[in-house]
């Protein structure tokens, strides 16, 4: 019988679809396992390769298996779905998943620690909290503005209601003036929360020395500067700056055929979060040139001279996503680029 050279791993809640392959690609065994054996069935595996999708709990699974001594691989689930057969079912997915970890031109995901997973929950966390404070705004916008109370859009203008709200409280049913209250105090909770989060974030960046050399980047605060370490792996797994860069989904989509390239808009194809981010920086250098007027016969002043302003922001977030490649492979200070003549 042929010996096991990879075994695919179908990840579930509590039942597990397992897919064994030799070299070859004959199929050894297929598998079902309960939560609580899967270590178990691993443990008695000789090491060798566990290809998974990377998905939910993928991490948490790479690292305990591992420590069994297997090489874990994670596959972007967009990858394996190319391998799926004609019916989509769990045992068909784990040999999808087997199949694509083999070939030689596969792309993996770096498996992340449990500290850095945790360092990506902050920044989630602290998300969902700044969404949850918005949609709370908006809905004491729309409930006051039935009763004559306006303000501007914009988390500044919130005291402005709270002042009118007050000053109206006369006039207006008492559960309008309970729940208006009500959730003027989940807004400050809310504010409470996000701003306990950004001292967390600000007191890492200022203990890491990277995270410094990233925020003299312009565009690069604090928040851009650990989420870098958050979401994005070890930098020397990119040959180059444009390999992170299009990782981000910072580069054009390309549907080029016959010899003929054809570029889209940004692929979108990488990391939310941290190109979001990226994004949001780049505009704010955008805007304050705008305003301020950029240095004559910079790239941004050449730019914004012929191009649009959110064109000119996600360009400008690509050459600060090599800027932060180059800082951290190389361990250099950020320098001030020269200007044309």
């Amino acid at each position: 019988m042929n010996e096991v050279s990879i075994i695919g791993l179908d990840l579930a809640k509590n039942v597990f679809q397992v897919h064994g392959a030799a070299a070859n690609g004959e199929v050894v065994f297929r598998k079902k396992l309960s939560r609580d054996k899967l270590l178990t069935f691993f443990a008695a595996q000789r090491p060798t390769i566990v290809a998974m999708e990377a998905c939910g709990g993928s991490h948490f699974w790479a690292r305990e298996i591992a420590a069994l001594g297997h090489q874990v691989k994670l596959v972007p689930p967009v990858y394996v779905k190319p391998f799926v057969k004609r019916q989509k079912n769990d045992a068909a997915d784990a040999e999808a998943i087997a199949e694509a970890a083999t070939r030689a031109t596969m792309r993996f995901v770096a498996v992340k620690s449990a500290d850095k997973q945790a360092l990506g929950m902050v920044f989630r966390t602290r998300d969902l909290y700044v969404r949850q404070r918005t949609q709370t705004i908006n809905a004491l916008r729309g409930h006051l503005s039935e009763f004559g109370i306006i303000a501007p859009v914009g988390i500044v203008n919130v005291e402005r209601l709270h002042r009118e709200l007050e000053q109206a409280a006369d006039q207006l049913p008492d559960a309008v003036v309970a729940l208006s209250r009500d959730l003027l105090e989940q807004i400050a909770g809310f504010k409470a929360r996000i701003a306990a989060l950004d001292d967390k974030i600000h007191a890492l960046t200022r203990q890491d020395d990277t995270s410094r050399r990233l925020m003299s980047i312009p565009g690069v605060g604090p928040i851009c500067a650990a989420a870098v370490h958050a979401f994005a792996p070890s930098m020397e797994t990119f040959r180059s700056g444009r390999d992170f860069s299009a990782w981000l989904g910072l580069i054009p989509r390309q549907h080029s055929s016959g010899g003929k390239e054809r570029l889209g808009a940004v692929s979108k194809m990488g990391q939310r979060d941290l190109r979001r981010l990226l994004i949001s920086g780049a505009m704010a250098v955008v805007r304050w040139a705008v305003r301020k007027g950029a240095s004559e016969g910079s790239w941004l002043q050449r730019m914004l001279s012929c191009k649009h302003r959110m064109l000119v922001a996600v360009a400008l977030a690509n050459k600060m996503a090599r800027t932060i490649w180059a800082l951290i492979t190389n361990g250099q200070e950020y320098r001030e680029p020269a200007l044309a003549r």
